[in-house]
Order: C-alpha cells, then structure tokens, then sequence
C-alpha cells in the first residue's frame, strides 16, 4: 500500500515540473485528478503547528500576517533508519539535514515567486521529507484563511486566498483537513464555513480541532470531539500543539507528542477520547484513508490518462513536427507542404471536395444566360440596318446582295459576344481564386507557418491571374476569329430563300425597302445565333483548358523555381511558426511527457502487486 502513495508523489512532482497545476487551462490535467489532502484553516487555527506535529519537525515559516503564500505539498516518507533530511523538487539533488534552513528555503522560494511583498501565488512548492518517525503521507499546506488585508497587501487578498483554496478543495477527489481552534466558536470557524460549502455532506472532510488545552476553565470540547455539536462522516480528532512559550524555547517535538498524548489520558473529559486523539493519531489515520482512496481511484486514473495520451497525440500530429534546422531540411519541408496543398486543392476541382461543381455552372447557366441578354435586336432594328447596309454600299448600290453591309452587321453583332466572353473568364478565375484560399485553410500544416501560408496563396493567385490573361486572350481570339471568318455554307442557302420569298430582279432602289431590309435583319440574326450556339461550347473549352488544366498541372511551378533559389535565411522566415502555435506545441508535448510518465508509473505499480 506504500507504493500507492509514493506513487501519487511522484505523479505530483512530474504536474509541478511539467506545468499541471490543476488550474483553469486548455489543455487537460492531472493534478485534478490526483486524490490529495489539502489543510484549510485561519491565520490564527494552529494549522502550522499541526503539520509540525505531525512531522515531528519544526519547519515551516511563522510570523504576522499571511505567512503561507503559496500552496506547499508536503511529501513524507517513513524510511527504516538514518538521519532525517528534506528535499525540494526546485533544488533536486541537495540535502537539507537543519530544518530551520528548510523554513528559510521556503520563505525565499515564495518571494522568488511571489516577490518580496505580501502576494501570493497558486503555484505549488513541493517539499519532500524523509524520516523514521512519520507515516507515509501527503499533505498540501494552503494560504490560511484571512478576513482582512494588512499593509503592503492588495484589497483583494481575502477573497484571491478564499478562491485559491476553494480551486482545491471543491475537487472531488480532495480530501479537506479543516483545521479549527477549540478557544473559538466552532460557528464562527473559516475552516467549517469553507469546507461546508464544497462538502455539504461531511464526505471528505476530515476535522481537527486545536488548543483544547487553551479553552476557558469550566468548558470543554466533548461534543465537537464526539460529533453532536458538528457532525461529519469521519470522527473529529483533538489535538495539543506546542505553546508559544514552547517554540521560543524550542521544545523537541518528540518531548510535545508525549505531553500531548499525557493531556488526553490524564485529562477526564477526554481519557474516553484519548485513543483517537493526538497528531501521531492524527497521521496514521489520514495516511491509511489516503492509501484506501488511492487504491480506489486507480482504475479510473488509468482510464483518463489512456484517453488523455490519445488525445493529446491526435492534435500534437495536427500541428506537424518542429521545423528543420537545415537548408536541405527546410526546402523539403516546404515542397512536401505545398505538394499537401496542391494536392487538396486538385481534389476540390475534381470533385472529391466540394468547390470545382461551381465551375461548370459557369457554363451550364450563367454563359447561357449572358449570351441570351445581349440585345441583337437593337443591332439589328430597322434603323441601324438601313444604316449600316447604305454605309456600306458607298456611292454604288450593291447589284445582287449587300455582301459589305452583312458583314458590317454581323462584326457589329459579334463582338457584343466578347463582353459574356470575358465574364466568364473572369467568374472561373474568382472561383479558382476561392479554391485557394479554400485549400490553404484546409492544409493543416499551412496554419504552421503564416509566412508561407501567405506566400503559396499569393504565389497560387499570381499563378491564376497569368492564367486568366493567357485564357482571355485565346476566348476573345475565339469570338474575333467568328467575326474574321463568315461560314460560306449559311449564305449559300440565302438565295434559294430569296427564291421564295420574291423576285430578285427588282429595281435596286426597292432593295432598300423595309421588307427588304427586314429581311437582311432576320437573315443576320439567324447567323449570330449560329455563331453564339457555337461559342457557348468552345468558349469553356478554351477556359477549361487554359485555366483549370494548367491550374491543376502548374499551379506553383513559378513559385518552385524561385523557391530553389532562396538561402537559409530567406527559408526560414517562411517556416516562422505562429507563436501561439510553437507555445502549443511545447505545452501539449509537456503535458504528454507528464501523462506518459504517469502511464508508466502506474504500470510499474500494478506490475509490482
């Protein structure tokens, strides 16, 4: 059963030493977890002399004032023989043999904290004693309870104290140590109050009641000792601490146990008592309900820590592996990274993540649609015909068919084409544009390094703009080449329409009548029609091919070679991390390495049973 304790020692110095303080964070804790005893008092309760005594040992600071400023876990260890030492986890490897040394070392320890004023802090000092004459135990010394400031404090001490020992005691798997003086009205104790609080029902409250020895003549601690003035599930123990007088003349300890063990035997109202009095009582009591709350939480340690080793591996994989220190390093860390992205954003444009789908409703509707609205009819009314037929004749009237005028209207009519042309070049290039930005939000390892997540998007965007003027070119080229070149085949058939429609001997002059030229209109809107059937599908084609195609082939190609260029430094400044997630990274590592060791040690016990 010893190696349950010196287990959840050494579980809560691997907490201190790595970060996990059970305070409020991100990342999940240990500490919280851990069944402790945590000693709550007032300034004035006895509670140093208390833990002293249970020592055997005078140690800890004493003064005015609020004196434990920070929380101390105190680790005892029985060992068989040999001179008792202490150790503090933030001086491993030295050896403290005089006590009062280990009183000046925690003093100066909280002021390299705390600094010298009266602050205080909730980072724990770890104190680790080894002894023949202690119970192996652990107890957390916190901040006595105080219910006002003093100079040099600030006016928020009583309730920063009251909140620091609330943040331990209200933990479930706390035990509570309620240390009250005997000489004052048990209604009125700081310990009681608190304790009440977070443990209404008395389950994990153990309470002490101190200077019984100091009470008024005629009174007595009968019914708190006996449970009827204050019940809890745990019998109260009474204890006799060293007067002041005592610990000027610096009274042994083991000379103060046997006063007090005599007190409660000789003393009638308490000799009914006396087997459950006294700090060596005390000790032994908590240290054995320890080691039994221990050995019931262990499946359930094991359990968070399983799960929390999972967890804490699954992110750390999600912000990737440190940085490279070399060139070599660095350059293929940034290749494999843009080969990630490069790969997401293809996926999105073949459709296995969603995005490229809108792409094709580019053609499929908004092209159409645009083609549809643009207004030949105005080109082609009336007015505009006669116009452009007459221009075109000059001084001489066209003998068979207006052969200049038709192709005036139709270079007129066609390069109104140009404008939806344009469009949607420009509408597959936003939405290649937003693929991008949509793709370097989904590469994790790009949220590593803002440097280079900012130069990949702009060096993908640049990519797509080269693109989108490489496509406008060959689309307007498409449009213009309509115009350059008529299809001979449509015309041909005009004159059979002619044919049909009326004589072609007519004067010249009747040639410019609105039934002749209404005639031309239809004729040329027939041919634009054909013309924009056709563009409406080899314009994405060109589109397709000069844009998407060269964006999943060569996206950061330009970017590659300017990349192989680049020196060390220049490297890496775009694998700078995002402080917040370098400062991730090493927390989430920390707590790993705690939850690992704890892993372990846990395995090692359960081996040795």
């Amino acid at each position: 059963m010893e190696n349950l304790i010196s287990l959840v020692n050494k579980l809560q110095r691997a907490c201190t030493a790595l970060g996990d303080h059970g305070e409020e964070s991100a990342l999940p804790t240990l500490w919280d977890s851990l069944p402790a005893i945590a000693v709550v008092g007032g300034q004035s309760s006895g509670k140093s002399s208390v833990l002293e005594s249970i020592v055997g040992k005078d140690f800890l600071p004493r003064g005015s004032g609020i004196v434990t400023r920070r929380p101390l876990v105190l680790q005892l260890h029985k060992i068989d023989e040999g001179r008792e030492y202490a150790e503090f986890m933030h001086l491993p490897r030295k050896r403290f043999t005089d006590f009062a040394a280990v009183r000046k070392e925690i003093g100066d320890e909280t002021d390299r904290e705390t600094g010298r004023g009266k602050g205080i802090s909730s980072v724990p000092i770890h104190l680790s004693i080894y002894s023949p004459n202690v119970v192996n135990l652990t107890l957390i010394d916190l901040p006595g309870l105080t219910k006002v400031a003093i100079d040099g404090q600030s006016d928020s001490i009583v309730a920063d104290i009251e909140n620091m020992v609330r943040s331990f005691i209200e933990k479930p798997n706390c035990l509570i140590l309620a240390v009250s003086p005997a000489n004052q009205d048990l209604a009125t104790s700081d310990a009681i109050k608190i304790s009440r609080d977070v443990d209404p029902k008395g389950e994990r409250t153990f309470g002490v009641l101190t200077k019984i020895d100091l009470m008024d003549k005629g009174t007595d601690a009968v019914d708190i000792l006996e449970g009827k003035s204050y019940r809890l599930q745990f019998p109260w123990i009474g204890v006799v601490n060293r007067s002041q007088a005592d610990i000027n003349k610096s009274v042994d300890m083991i000379a103060a146990r046997r006063r007090e063990r005599e007190y409660f035997a000789s003393t009638p109202e308490y000799r009914h008592l006396a087997h459950r009095m006294g700090s060596e009582h005390l000790g032994k009591m908590l240290s054995k309900h320890l080691e039994t709350v221990i050995k019931s939480r262990i499946p359930g340690l094991q359990s968070l820590i399983n799960k929390s080793i999972a967890e804490l591996e699954a992110e750390l994989s999600r912000f990737g592996k440190p940085v490279a220190t070399d060139a070599g390093g660095k350059l293929y860390s940034i290749m494999e990274i843009c080969r990630l992205f490069d790969g997401i954003y293809k996926e999105h444009l073949d459709g296995i993540r969603p995005g490229g789908d809108k792409i094709y409703n580019v053609f499929d509707n908004q092209l159409p649609a645009a083609l549809k609205r643009l207004q030949f009819d105005k080109q082609l009314s009336m007015e505009n015909v006669r116009k452009l037929i007459t221009e075109a004749d000059g001084y001489q009237p066209h003998l068979i068919a207006p052969e200049q005028g038709y192709r005036r209207l139709i270079e007129s009519s066609l390069i109104t084409i140009r404008g939806p042309a344009e469009a949607a070049v420009d509408a597959v290039h936003g939405l290649l544009k937003d693929l991008v930005h949509k793709a370097v939000g989904e590469t994790v390892e790009l949220k590593q390094y803002p440097g280079l997540r900012v130069e990949v998007t702009n060096a993908a965007v640049e990519s797509l703009e080269r693109m989108r003027d490489e496509s406008k070119k060959a689309t307007l080229k498409l449009v213009d080449m309509e115009s350059t070149y008529l299809t001979v085949d449509f015309f041909r058939k005009l004159p059979q329409d002619i044919e049909k429609g009326g004589n072609p001997t007519h004067s010249i002059f009747d040639r410019y009548n609105d039934s002749y030229l209404r005639r031309i209109g239809s004729n040329v809107l027939s041919y634009v029609n054909m013309v924009c059937g056709s563009l409406r599908n080899s314009i994405p084609k060109s589109i397709v091919y000069c844009q998407v195609r060269e964006a999943k082939r060569s996206l950061l190609d330009h970017f590659f070679t300017e990349l192989g260029s680049k020196d060390t430094k220049q490297l890496s400044g775009l694998l700078n991390e995002d402080p917040a997630i370098m400062e991730r990274r090493i927390a989430l590592g920390k707590r790993l390495e705690l939850y690992r060791s704890a892993q372990a040690e846990i395995d090692a016990v359960a081996w040795a049973k």
